[in-house]
């Protein structure tokens, strides 16, 4: 079977199948051994956030009938984007669109949290008042609708392989749910791993709710991005488990944990976030 008949057919069930295989692994890992006790019930959490996932999925499949895959597989068919002219092998051009795609998110990240309106969107991702496996797909559905936007127009400018695009939402969704997982890493593993993935650790210093921590390791799947532009924090500076999470005037109110509230929450005015969205200095290295 040639590949893009497979990726027209398996694409969906590859995305699930990874996504509830991680799921499990990292839930069961945060049922064993916890970073940090939590603040909020599971029960009521997780509710409210996989119902916001749920529904995410389905606006996808509705707004966006040909996912990002599907389109990979049109611009390779018309020869759009750059790399449709570039004389490269085909493993080349899959690995550039990976790296490549991770640096557009990063971006995309960097400009959510800098734009004022975009931030009362994702606003609703961090103001999440823990930070577990769950954390890592709250997203409102006005941002999801459009992170596809931007991930759509990028595939079609580098006219990436529809190989590589389904490599990097597969990875993207697991390395997601792994460093937001509240699970703990020996620290000599931890410095390692965070030379090549974003560690729970190194991404929890994004979720504190003081403003300079949490405008820095913007990364979700390669760490490098924070490096090179100078947004890499190592540590907080209260230990990890003594740090608050979330976004202050926000976490602490009863409907950042429920699915009307969620839906809401970037209309709520809050006395927390006159800055963290309105610009962005580069943070120091801590260590």
């Amino acid at each position: 079977m040639a590949f893009n008949e497979f990726a027209l057919t398996y694409e969906p069930g590859i995305r699930v199948a990874a996504f509830l295989g991680v799921f499990a692994v990292m839930a069961a890992w945060e049922a064993a051994a916890p970073r940090r006790r939590r603040q909020q019930p599971r029960a009521v959490r997780w509710t409210g956030n996989l119902l916001l996932v749920g529904l995410d999925t389905l606006l996808l499949r509705f707004a966006f009938p040909m996912a990002a895959v599907s389109f990979a597989l049109v611009a390779e068919d018309r020869g759009w984007g750059l790399l449709a002219a570039a004389d490269l092998p085909f493993w080349a051009r899959v690995l550039f669109s990976v790296v490549a795609l991770d640096f557009a998110i990063w971006l995309q990240h960097v400009m959510f949290h800098a734009v004022p309106v975009l931030w009362r969107l994702h606003r609703v991702h961090h103001a999440d008042p823990d930070f577990d496996v769950t954390t890592g797909a709250r997203f409102h559905p006005v941002e999801i609708a459009l992170s596809m936007l931007i991930k759509l127009a990028v595939v079609g400018l580098l006219g990436a392989p529809a190989l590589a695009v389904l490599l990097f939402e597969v990875l993207l969704n697991a390395t997601a749910m792994f460093n937001h997982a509240n699970v703990r890493l020996p620290e000599g593993l931890d410095r390692v791993l965070r030379r090549f993935v974003v560690t729970p650790d190194m991404h929890r210093v994004h979720h504190s709710m003081a403003v300079d921590e949490a405008n820095s390791n913007f990364g979700f799947n390669l760490p490098w991005w924070d490096r090179l532009f100078g947004t890499y924090r190592a540590a907080t500076r209260l230990p990890q488990e003594q740090m608050e999470i979330g976004v202050r005037g926000l976490s602490e109110d009863p409907r950042a944990v429920r699915l009307a509230g969620l839906l809401v929450l970037p209309f709520i005015e809050a006395g927390e976030d006159m800055s963290i969205g309105h610009g962005l200095e580069p943070t120091r290295d801590l260590g």
